[in-house]
């Protein structure tokens, strides 16, 4: 009998140890379809300049809600948001990553949540909380700055 049991305590800390590195991984995973979930979820909510609310959203107030919805604080601004996070490359991207965008001509002025697929979810300017294309070849893909992978959304971050 104590031969079994010592058997067996050392079979379970094996496993643990072998277990154990990935535990927040899979807690990150789930998070990243979560905040997935819940961008997509808000799709045809109107733009409302300066707006964090399902009342209507600018591009950084829909990032923020998305993401606090799922326990995560992010700055207030796409340029906040921006100066975040680690850099992805775009090949690298994950669900859950932010995309940023030089809509203005003065740097970053526009931010998304990548949902998969080659596609983001953002609120447009002019037609509300939808999801595009990132390499839309005729608006989006010519006006990519980079993305920033968020603490506790995705373990692993890829540098630029």
């Amino acid at each position: 009998m104590k031969l079994f049991k010592k058997t067996f305590s050392v079979l379970a800390m094996s496993i643990l140890l072998l277990v154990a590195p990935f535990a927040g991984q899979a807690d990150a995973s789930s998070k990243s379809a979560s905040i997935t979930k819940t961008a997509t979820n808000l799709t045809g909510i109107k733009y409302r300049y300066g707006g964090t609310t399902k009342a209507g959203f600018d591009c950084s107030g829909y990032v923020g809600y998305v993401f606090a919805q799922n326990g995560v604080k992010v700055a207030r601004t796409s340029s906040g948001m921006y100066a975040s996070g680690k850099s992805v490359k775009k090949s690298n991207l994950e669900s859950g990553d932010l995309v940023f965008f030089n809509t203005s001509g003065k740097g970053v002025s526009h931010v998304g949540i990548y949902v998969g697929n080659g596609k983001f979810a953002h609120a447009s300017t002019s037609k509300g909380v939808r999801v595009d294309k990132l390499n839309d070849p005729y608006y989006w893909g010519k006006r990519y700055v980079g993305a920033k992978r968020i603490a506790g959304v995705n373990q692993v971050a890829a540098a630029n």
